[in-house]
């Protein structure tokens, strides 16, 4: 079920209306609603792969309480298991065919000519999300920094809350499960904040994002038969479609848990208003990058190594991060540009810069300095996207060979509409910028119902599309 589709529009009020006033004198009966819910938002995708699902959480359930046994020994050869398990199942639905094809083409640079058995499966949609929830569980316990929980609902909501079950955020067991235990009263303010993000993400995912969807794919789908401005439109238009895209499932997936009294982490902070590399990734997919770095670069050592390790640390994780989009070599080549991209920031100590603080922080405008930082930013994030959008490694290079030769040819496609898109959501963006979640409006009763009813009609006049997700595909 997709968040912009009519059937979600009839899911959730019921749901909620079954939540808040059918349930709600019981926090056990209104956890078993949302698992129940969840399974059906699930399956309503695909029924097929709900034993996938329930069997990953049984499995990580179960691995919770091994793991905290206080025989080290005993918890260390679980923990290992549970690893096993889950990278297991992603390599299995994920990249069995990959690695098949690639062990197929090494064998045929020897002279071997082999026809390896492929997997004819679509992969399952969310698998990428609710693994990683199931292993941060079980590493959290490893640690000592949670306790297996003995109620399988409580659990289950957890791994499967509906509106995080697909594309994310990849939540944290401490800072969600503790939601899920405790009594939940409706709160008005709450409530309204969470419809506010909804209209928000949907604005961004149904009038802006899709819209751009449609030039890019244009573009994307001959790029030979493209002027070199055309295809730089592209590459932009790109770069806001997927962030459209994707922070607007945040912002509606944030939304929604809203509505049910729960707080997700937030997942998006501004990101084209990075100074620099590093500061992109503390700001974009928040939660897969602080994951990646939690579960993966600390215990590696980090930066906190010698320079030769610390090198291999940041490249690791940025390839890690590239292959867990896709089994491509393209998301490979995605990852190793932004790994060398932040090498330079790590090498001269310069990667801890702009943690905390807003550009333009105060000001309306940012100054020179900030401007060109963001540019420059943008500019490196939007080249990497080219080899993230393109079907393979060769088309990104084709692309970008394109674009950097054909600045001659004439026609192409009118750009005006990509850069009045991105102009919008940049100045929207940076309205909003000091805090994701307020969506801070004019306080003019009129002006404020005016901007809410254009958005919620744009939104309407565009929500028969059905454009999937992108992020659906990870």
């Amino acid at each position: 079920m997709l968040f912009n589709s009519f059937e979600f529009f009839l899911f959730l009020p019921l749901v909620f209306a079954l939540y808040w006033f059918v349930f709600n004198q019981s926090l056990k009966w209104q956890n078993a609603l949302i698992l129940v819910a969840s399974y059906f938002f699930y399956g309503w995708w695909s029924w097929a792969f709900m034993g996938l699902l329930m069997l990953s959480t049984a499995l990580d359930y179960a691995y919770g309480f091994w793991v905290a046994s206080p025989n080290r020994k005993k918890a260390k050869l679980f923990l290992w298991l549970s690893i096993l398990n889950n990278l297991g199942i992603l390599a299995v639905f994920k990249y069995y065919n990959f690695f098949a094809l690639q062990f197929q083409e090494g064998l045929e640079l020897l002279g071997l000519h082999t026809h390896p058995v492929l997997l004819e499966v679509a992969l399952p949609v969310g698998i990428s999300f609710y693994t990683f929830h199931g292993m941060s569980y079980v590493f959290d316990i490893y640690r000592g920094q949670q306790k297996p929980v003995r109620n399988f609902v409580d659990y289950a909501v957890f791994v499967s809350f509906f509106p995080l079950l697909v594309a994310g955020p990849i939540e944290r067991a401490n800072h969600l499960l503790p939601q899920v235990q405790k009594p939940r009263t409706f709160r008005y303010r709450q409530a309204l904040e969470g419809c506010r993000l909804i209209l928000w993400g949907l604005f961004k995912k149904v009038v802006i994002a899709d819209t751009l969807a449609g030039i890019v794919d244009q573009i994307y789908q001959d790029p030979s038969q493209a002027n070199s401005f055309t295809l730089l439109l592209g590459a932009i238009g790109f770069s806001f479609q997927i962030y459209g895209d994707f922070s607007g499932y945040s912002d509606i997936a944030l939304g929604t848990a809203k509505l049910f009294g729960f707080e997700l982490l937030s997942n998006f902070k501004f990101p084209y208003f990075s100074r620099d590399v590093a500061e992109f990734w503390r700001r974009w997919h928040i939660s897969l990058s602080s994951w990646f770095r939690d579960y993966l670069y600390i215990p590696l050592g980090g930066s906190r190594v010698g320079k030769v390790k610390a090198v291999r640390n940041t490249f690791l994780i940025f390839l890690v991060s590239g292959f867990w989009h896709g089994a491509s070599w393209n998301f490979i080549a995605w990852g190793f540009i932004h790994a060398c991209g932040f090498l330079p920031l790590l090498l001269l100590h310069r990667n801890r810069q702009h943690t905390t603080d807003v550009v333009a922080q105060n000001r309306w405008y940012p100054n020179l300095k900030e401007a060109g930082q963001m540019l420059a930013t943008f500019s490196f994030v939007t080249f990497a996207w080219v080899f993230f959008r393109a079907e393979t490694l060769p088309d990104a290079a084709s692309y970008l060979q394109a674009l950097l030769t054909k600045w001659h040819m004439h026609g192409g496609i009118q750009g005006g509409s990509v850069l009045a898109w991105a102009a919008l959501l940049l100045a929207l963006d940076w309205y909003l910028r000091h805090d994701e979640r307020s969506l801070r409006v004019p306080t003019n009763r009129i002006l404020r119902n005016g901007i809410y009813f254009t958005m919620a009609l744009a939104v309407l006049l565009k929500l028969g599309s059905h454009q999937s997700f992108i992020y659906f595909q990870f």
